[in-house]
């Protein structure tokens, strides 16, 4: 459907697909020269799958109530995929087996190597339908999410447009929006609920099928953690709990000071100040393009070429719509040699933020794209969404070209600054949510929504009163797509947020070597460890008690320039 990929297969004749893999799967190797050139050939048909199959994703997400599109995704997910699966493991075996392995360079190979050696130990034949069943109820998520509309005041909008009603001045005006939009999400819940229910249990038989004691250990092997552990995730909560949520505590309290209000409730936390107006730092789609581009072309001309030639490309799908997914996301196309974005836009600091930061993906896909093997370019998302992080940070000297006033710029990095101490704890909750779902796999819908009440309140503090909005609380996961389509997906950002301060300080120190250094850090792909990666980049893959409680000190430092 959509014109800004290129489909250099026949998706819809799997037959032919199943002949190139069955040609590589065949193919004699002689010579560990012929093995190199081999990787090669399954990299160059791997990236024409993966071109193919996040061009028809795209599709559907930007029109989820479109036939054509549901019927190009679903194809993809019953058919293509389940093919594609089966010979990889296959293909895998084939190259473990080669007598010419033990022949290749082994700091170059090493990595590959153990990522095979990993995939075959995970792969169960038996899972391949289970995935197929799996993905089909994260296509029913998007399609009971994306079609969610509200009326507000005679017109019907999207979930986004709503959100941004949050922010305003007057309590009851935000009153309504949470409500409307709380509600929206109700409406399904009990669809959600049961999909959620199908899945655990579904994810649970792949990690038994693998010989694996839960899902959570499946998925860590699956993403190829091997720089940190499950218990290296509880310890991170524990000090984020003791450096982060007390901040978090003061800043909330502080703005139920300033907005006057006895009790701090859920419409409340994102108010503006009586006399102020939400920020809005573009009119509209083109604005939001222009200006970022102008930002970029300070930092790195190739950065703002970059946004050129995707908007050119048509791989800029950035305002919010009926019949449109919820959500943002960038995604590589390695055919094109671009990445396109995806988002929902409507005007507000939040939509700036998320596009400067998808950016970010797609800088990283630029700068590695001259690694030859697709196993090299598929970086693991710690490093990934460092990328992106960093690059909210790295722009917000700049942030004077969406921002004339000097009050509102000011008021535009403090709002970002103190979001990073409010998104750390809920990360966090996010991720041990997921730890606990899959541990205790047997629990209840109630059980579920109890747990998910429980940690906000552990680690985002008890400021909020959410007297009579309980089961709104309770329900707030099911907003949240990481759970049902890429599970333990969230504790990647709280890392990379992390690590983005460290940047960020590092900025403030020696901007052009911290620029460079990024640069570097990115375009090593996947080929070393996240700590080779994060050294590269100048700073630690650390998130030690010490270290994040040296950031929060360095966060409020920054706090305290804007503030005055």
């Amino acid at each position: 459907m959509g014109s800004f990929y290129q489909e250099t297969l026949p998706f819809q004749h799997p037959e032919e697909i199943e002949q190139k893999l069955i040609q590589l799967l065949t193919r004699d190797i002689e010579s560990s020269e012929e093995l190199e050139q081999w990787l090669i050939d399954q990299s160059d048909l791997y990236d024409q799958l993966e071109e193919g199959l996040t061009g028809h994703y795209i599709d559907f997400q930007c029109q989820s109530d479109s036939e054509e599109a549901k019927k190009a995704f679903e194809h993809d997910q019953t058919i293509i995929e389940p093919i594609l699966k089966k010979y990889e493991a296959e293909l895998d075996d084939k190259f473990l087996k080669s007598p010419y392995v033990d022949s290749l360079h082994k700091e170059k190979y090493a990595r590959l190597i153990r990522s095979k050696q990993n995939a075959q130990q995970l792969f169960r034949s038996e899972n391949i339908e289970l995935e197929v069943q799996e993905n089909k109820l994260s296509t029913d998520y998007f399609e009971h999410t994306g079609g969610l509309m509200v009326d507000w005041h005679g017109k019907e909008s999207t979930l986004s447009e709503i959100a941004v009603h949050l922010q305003d001045e007057e309590r009851e005006t935000r009153k309504l929006a949470y409500e409307k939009n709380g509600s929206a999400y109700q409406s399904v819940k009990d669809e959600l609920q049961t999909i959620m229910n199908e899945l655990i249990a579904i994810r649970q038989q792949k990690a038994k099928n693998a010989g694996l004691d839960n899902y959570r250990d499946y998925m860590f092997k699956k993403y190829e953690r091997f720089d940190y552990t499950a218990e290296d995730c509880h310890t991170l909560a524990d000090a984020v709990q003791k450096h982060v949520t007390p901040l978090k505590e003061s800043i909330q309290k502080k703005h139920q000071s300033e907005l006057g209000v006895d009790t701090y409730r859920p419409w409340d936390t994102k108010a503006v100040l009586p006399g102020q107006t939400p920020l809005q730092p573009f009119q509209d789609r083109d604005e939001l393009v222009n200006t970022s581009h102008s930002i970029f072309q300070q930092l790195d001309e190739r950065f703002s070429g970059l946004l050129s030639t995707m908007d050119e490309r048509g791989m800029l799908d950035l305002t919010t719509r009926k019949g449109k997914a919820p959500g943002g996301f960038c995604a590589p196309l390695p055919v094109s040699g671009l990445s396109f974005i995806f988002m929902n836009a409507a005007t507000t600091q939040d939509d700036m933020i998320t596009l400067l930061h998808e950016m970010g993906h797609c800088i990283h896909n630029d700068l590695k794209r001259h690694l030859p093997l697709a196993v090299y370019r598929d970086t693991p998302m710690e490093s990934s969404e460092l990328a992106s992080m960093t690059m909210e940070l790295f722009t917000m000297d700049k942030w004077d070209q969406f921002y004339s006033n000097h009050e509102d710029l000011n008021r535009a990095k403090k709002e970002h600054l103190e979001g990073i101490i409010q998104f750390l704890p809920m990360g966090i909750a996010v991720d041990q949510f997921q730890h606990w779902l899959y541990e205790n796999p047997t629990h209840t819908a109630e059980e579920r929504n109890a747990k998910f009440f429980e940690l906000q309140k552990k680690l985002n503090g008890e400021t909020v009163d959410w007297s009579d909005y309980e089961q709104y609380a309770e329900n707030s996961w099911l907003r949240i797509l990481h759970i049902f389509e890429v599970p333990f997906y969230f504790i990647e950002y709280v890392i990379a947020q992390l690590g983005a301060l460290q940047m960020f300080k590092q900025y403030r120190e020696n901007p052009d070597q911290a620029l460079a250094n990024y640069k570097q850090a990115l375009s090593l792909g996947n080929t070393g460890s996240l700590f080779d990666i994060y050294e590269a980049a100048g700073i630690s893959f650390d998130f030690s008690s010490e270290k994040i409680q040296e950031l929060m000190t360095f966060l409020q430092d920054e706090l305290q320039k804007v503030s005055s």
